[in-house]
């Protein structure tokens, strides 16, 4: 049986606030939460039914489990349809800087990415075309949100989402470390040299890219519609928009 507690610790972590207090965060599922397994810290299982493999490590390192009725698991669920468990992970502790990164590989930059969903499937994709570090504004959106959670569907398992001053960090990197930026004035993607390190900038849903943070960029990028001229919607949805990017600069190293 869940107790009164379990549940409002799981409750608490649907809000931001509830998710600093705590350093926790929910998973929900059993293929998200064996993506998981193994790559964050779990300090609870509750589910109707558990693999004998994930129960007995559970049991031998002493992670709490509560095995409980479906309609215990919707009670406690912070999704419209359980599914079958959760699990309660640590949030982990942030580490790395932007610089020494994007001098040696490709990684990601959010400047005020605003909804969970689109922040989550941006984990994926970045996880999908192998880039490894996410670096977000503050005012971008939390990851560990249960909804963003949800949409890396595991990524983020391999890929690590930082928070820091931007356009601070962006300034602070060396001068030979490009710095592209999303922009509806940029250059053709399809016609523009990419390099296989730098930071690629994605901005706000309704805004794009910052004035502040569009300064820093050194080389600005357009998706052009097609048929060229043709009306067209207004924009692409940001992690979309983010795919289309990265898979250009991977068929521009395959072609190397």
């Amino acid at each position: 049986m869940l107790t009164k507690a379990t549940q409002k610790l799981i409750r608490s972590l649907d809000s931001r606030k509830g998710r600093r207090k705590e350093g926790l965060f929910v998973a929900e599922g059993p293929k998200l939460v064996g993506e998981m397994w193994g790559h964050f810290e779990c300090v609870r299982l509750v589910a109707t039914a558990l693999p004998a493999a994930m129960l007995a490590e559970a049991t031998a390192t002493q992670i709490p489990v509560d095995l409980v009725s479906d309609e215990e698991l919707r009670q406690a669920s912070l999704l419209q349809t359980p599914q079958q468990m959760l699990a309660l992970f640590r949030i982990p502790e942030d580490e790395g800087a932007l610089a020494d990164v994007a001098a040696g590989s490709l990684c990601l930059a959010l400047d005020g990415v605003q909804d969970p969903g689109n922040l989550g499937t941006i984990v994926r994709v970045a996880d999908w075309f192998g880039v490894r570090d996410i670096w977000c504004s503050v005012g971008t959106a939390d990851i560990w949100n249960p909804k963003a959670v949800q949409a890396t569907m595991g990524g983020l398992s391999r890929v690590r989402v930082h928070y820091i001053n931007l356009s601070a960090s962006l300034r602070a990197l060396p001068t030979d470390v490009p710095v592209y930026g999303t922009s509806l004035s940029g250059e053709s993607l399809w016609t523009t040299t990419l390099q296989p390190r730098g930071v690629v900038v994605m901005g706000n849903e309704g805004n794009g890219v910052s004035g502040e943070v569009d300064a820093l960029c050194s080389k600005r990028l357009l998706i052009p519609n097609y048929p060229a001229g043709q009306p067209t919607t207004e924009s692409l949805n940001v992690a979309m928009a983010t795919g289309i990017v990265l898979a250009e600069f991977c068929r521009q190293q395959l072609m190397m």
